[in-house]
């Protein structure tokens, strides 16, 4: 997931776009639906609750078993993890309930509803305030663990590897930190953390304070990863394939069931 900085406020790029959909709806279906200002509100409110719930509950229970472990993150709303087509069943359950005694507005609604889904959709896939992810394949650096020992980063390449740039001053950072641990007992799969801009001493208090084991904890006091992956800032996610390739680039905290979409791609 793409994201652009606004100040110390990471922002990410598909909602950015939501909220730029959502304010023309509510535009449009005030001018076009007719509808007493009260109701309106009424309905576009409802509308946006209903979305965002359904989108919620979809997603949860296509994930249930991400979920067990750690149900409190069903509340986190700010995390990933919506479903776009259960949001608009929703939205559109709603609409045909509230407004079904005007025909005209109800069918206007739902047409409206419709396109502003279709307009999102668009635009994540266009990507206009996006970049292309970077780097494109595992950087040709070589970084030292906590042990003192240089680790090669492309010679990590063989099964996929999850690169996670963070640092200890970073709440959402180390909120992922135990999802990352346990994605790194896996066989399937190698994870290195790697610090930026912190010295030895920082690290290995924050890493034996909160009793994380990390194979490859690495250090990258000049930030050179975050150069490369021409981040807006941390934490982020770096997935790449077999080969070295870049797949994916999450910027933000991660969840279970994004881990797990991931590795069974």
């Amino acid at each position: 997931m793409d994201a652009i900085a606004i100040g110390p406020l990471l922002i990410s790029v598909p909602r950015l776009y939501a909220i730029v959909v959502t304010l023309m709806l509510l535009g449009a279906s005030a001018f076009l639906l007719g509808l007493p200002r009260k109701r309106h509100g009424r309905w576009f409110n409802g509308l946006l609750l209903c979305w965002l719930v359904g989108a919620r509950l979809g997603y949860v229970l296509t994930h249930w078993s991400a979920y067990q472990d750690t149900p409190l993150a069903i509340v986190k709303l700010w995390l990933p993890g919506y479903s776009t087509v259960w949001g608009l069943v929703a939205a559109l359950l709603w609409s045909l309930w509230y407004l079904r005694d005007r025909i005209a507005s109800l069918l206007g609604a739902l047409g409206l509803t419709v396109v502003a889904s279709l307009a999102w959709l668009a635009l994540v896939t266009w990507g206009p305030l996006g970049s292309a992810p970077m780097p494109r394949e595992v950087p040709a650096l070589t970084l030292e663990d906590i042990d003192g020992n240089p680790v090669e980063l492309n010679s990590l390449t063989g099964k996929p590897l999850i690169i996670n740039l963070w640092a200890t001053w970073c709440p959402p950072c180390r909120r992922e930190m135990p999802l990352l641990e346990n994605t790194a007992k896996r066989d399937d799969v190698t994870v290195v953390v790697a610090n930026q801009g912190e010295d030895l001493l920082s690290v290995t208090r924050y890493l034996d304070a909160a009793e994380l084991d990390f194979r490859y904890a690495l250090l990258d006091p000049s930030q050179h990863l975050l150069t490369a992956s021409e981040s807006p800032g941390l934490p982020t996610t770096l997935l790449f394939d077999v080969d070295g390739k870049l797949v994916e680039r999450h910027i933000g905290e991660l969840t279970q069931p994004l881990l797990d979409g991931w590795l069974h791609r």
